[in-house]
């Protein structure tokens, strides 16, 4: 016979999120069960260890992680200072991971979550029951595990989108997998021989595959024969190239000033907008139809990226009683704050468990996975999360719902590059300029009268207005 509160709460995932939560956990008293697939923590940020975040240290770290981690004599990096993700990894994750070992079970795959003795159709007594998770463990041995709540941290990693504008893999998509990459390759270290001196497409419109395109064009100055051809499924690179000088994550700033430099100055071959038809090997090279402008073209290159977002697993979750937005996928309550076809200046309302909570008692999503198909998500944006999530768990209702979050602007609405058809939208870097400085907007005039050169977002308009003349 069990007794409920004496349950622990599980935990999917031992990446910053989860591992956050399971801190949280315990500074309220509650015992952590932690479910990770890879043989350590974080092993989603280990596939793409060799990328460097926008985000400082600062806005990496949870507190109650950090206050567990300082109680152990741990030193802090400098929270200033930009980490890649195996950064992240080595002086955050794995020191805070020594700290709940004993609440982590390492190489085990959630398959199910179910509640007690019960399918998703079943009322009596739901939400007194306690869940279930099936889950399998290093040796592949079946396991279960009862719990009070379960907290969802598992990301969405594992679930790349495909080629299709559609949202479906594109004929022949499986089959040329092998020459197919998807989210951020390493281009410059263990990927280099599969992509130095090779004709090399680059798909999506996100900070992904900006870093692809800045790193192949990295590799073309060691290998000069590599080509480097990006495209766009949309003809306009809105929320990309962020605010410049004026986003407040300088380095988010710069990697959309890098990327637009590369445009402008010739270095790679920039399409849209792009959608593929269909891909198909021609001895060396893979034969990749598409329409470019509406119009059919055929590429045919050594090797494709596919930078084209995420989407969540919810296959594990299918006996509970989820709410989720019909496009979106995140939690619907949460869905308006955060849908891309809505919000594209990379601000985020406070949330936590009041948007996060479902029809089934005691079971969140959190993270990452908790945006669904939105990609705008930061770690802080999750620390928030489970704080919020834990407060309720724990009886604190009120803290629960004291949500404060605040989250780097990125300065910028809409860009219009060169070569892309559309016009900036308003609101861009705090409105527009005085009429008689040279200068896109007020950011704009401010940073060029302190001898910048400029927001970011004057540059592009100057030359279109050049390119028409």
């Amino acid at each position: 016979m069990y007794h409920y509160s004496e349950l622990p709460v599980a935990v999917i995932g031992a990446g910053p999120v989860g591992l956050a939560a399971a801190a949280h956990l315990l500074q309220r008293g509650l015992q952590p069960v932690v479910f990770e697939r890879g043989n350590g923590p974080g092993s989603s940020l280990v596939d793409w260890g060799h990328v460097r975040v926008f985000s400082p240290w600062r806005y990496v770290f949870d507190k109650a992680a950090l206050e567990l981690l300082e109680e152990s004599g741990w030193s802090q990096p400098d929270p200033d200072a930009l980490p890649t993700g195996s950064e992240i990894v080595q002086q955050y994750l794995i020191p805070l991971a020594r700290l709940v070992a004993r609440y982590t079970k390492y190489g085990t795959t959630v398959h199910s979550i179910a509640r007690l003795g019960l399918d998703k159709v079943s009322n009596e007594d739901r939400d007194r029951a306690p869940f279930v998770v099936r889950y399998r463990d290093e040796a592949g041995a079946e396991r279960r595990l009862t719990a009070r709540a379960v907290l969802d941290a598992s990301g969405t990693w594992l679930r790349p989108n495909p080629i299709g504008v559609d949202g479906l893999p594109v004929p022949g998509e499986s089959l040329a997998g092998d020459r197919i990459s998807y989210g951020i390759p390493d281009v410059l270290g263990r990927e280099r021989e599969r992509y130095a001196g090779n004709d090399v497409l680059v798909i999506g419109s996100g900070h992904s595959a900006i870093n692809t395109v800045l790193s192949l064009l990295d590799l073309q100055r060691e290998h000069p024969k590599t080509s480097v051809t990006w495209a766009l499924r949309r003809n306009k690179i809105d929320k990309l190239l962020g605010g410049g000088l004026n986003d407040q994550l300088p380095a988010r700033g710069a990697l959309g000033l890098a990327a637009k430099n590369a445009i402008e100055s010739g270095r790679l071959k920039l399409l849209a907008p792009f959608s593929v038809e269909s891909i198909a090997p021609r001895g060396e090279t893979l034969e990749v139809k598409a329409l470019v402008g509406g119009r059919p073209e055929s590429l045919n290159v050594n090797r494709v990226v596919v930078a084209t977002g995420f989407r969540p697993d919810l296959e594990m979750l299918s006996e509970l009683r989820i709410d989720l937005d019909v496009a979106v996928e995140s939690p619907r309550r949460l869905a308006p704050m955060i849908d891309p076809n809505l919000h594209s200046c990379g601000t985020v309302p406070p949330h936590g468990v009041e948007e996060l909570g479902h029809p089934e008692r005691d079971f969140f999503i959190v993270g990452s996975k908790s945006y669904g198909r939105a990609p705008t998500f930061l770690m802080a944006t999750g620390y928030e999360q489970v704080r919020s999530v834990v407060a309720e768990l724990a009886g604190d209702h009120v803290a629960a719902r004291q949500v404060e979050l605040v989250l780097p602007e990125t300065g910028v609405c809409s860009v219009t590059l060169p070569g892309l058809s559309g016009a900036p939208t308003g609101g861009c870097c705090g409105g527009p300029a005085p009429v008689e400085v040279d200068a896109c907007c007020v950011a704009d005039a401010g940073a060029k009268s302190e001898g910048k050169s400029g927001c970011g977002c004057g540059a592009s308009q100057k030359s279109e207005a050049e390119t028409a003349a």
